[in-house]
């Protein structure tokens, strides 16, 4: 009885260490459903809101609320137009963090391009088994620049974390993180 009740205290303290990329931008809070405080509190009509996407599926956090979709393509062309902007976008999930369920990737039309979705850890959890799911997924464009030392350390890391060689002399040039700090998605089986 001891030793699984420290084995499960050890497992939960290493889940809640694994996958902290820190804190984004989003201040979006999990969706929670409550109930009106008075009889008197639901006969007051809700102001009239502008037209949103209703988008059927499981939805995570805020959900999706804008109508005009960006395309994953669009946004890794020129990230900086982008950048600080509000952004709709669809695609195919293509990875989801294994350890958090902190982020997703959104396949683009080009083979080997993706744009990552990343949320604050335990804000929003995304199922791994979501893979192969289409998602429709809103939030603000982030765009890092990152020094030549930096691209070398984040290329070292993506090699260990994913099991990939890794050659520093190979990387010459500096990169950009392009990524979504997300509000909110829905992710459902098909288009």
């Amino acid at each position: 009885m001891f030793k699984a009740l420290t084995l499960s205290f050890s497992l939960g303290l290493a889940m809640l260490a694994a996958c902290d990329k820190g804190p984004t931008k989003s201040n979006a809070q999990p969706a929670v459903a409550s109930a009106p405080a008075s009889p008197s509190a639901a006969a007051v009509p809700a102001p009239a809101k502008a037209p949103t996407a209703a988008v059927d599926g499981t939805k995570f956090g805020a959900g999706v609320t804008l109508t005009e979709t960006t395309s994953v393509d669009a946004i890794l062309a020129d990230p900086n137009a982008y950048k600080g902007k509000t952004v709709r976008v669809e695609g195919m999930v293509v990875d989801v963090c294994a350890k958090r369920g902190c982020w997703f990737e959104l396949a683009s039309s080009t083979p080997g391009q993706k744009l990552k979705f990343k949320v604050t850890d335990g804000e929003m959890v995304f199922p791994v088994d979501a893979k192969g799911k289409i998602a429709v997924a809103q939030g603000e464009i982030s765009v890092r620049e990152l020094t030549l030392e930096e691209t070398k350390q984040n290329a070292e890391y993506e090699a260990k974390e994913y099991g990939k060689a890794y050659d520093p002399a190979s990387i010459t040039a500096p990169k950009a993180i392009v990524r979504i700090d997300g509000t909110g998605a829905v992710f459902r089986d098909k288009i």
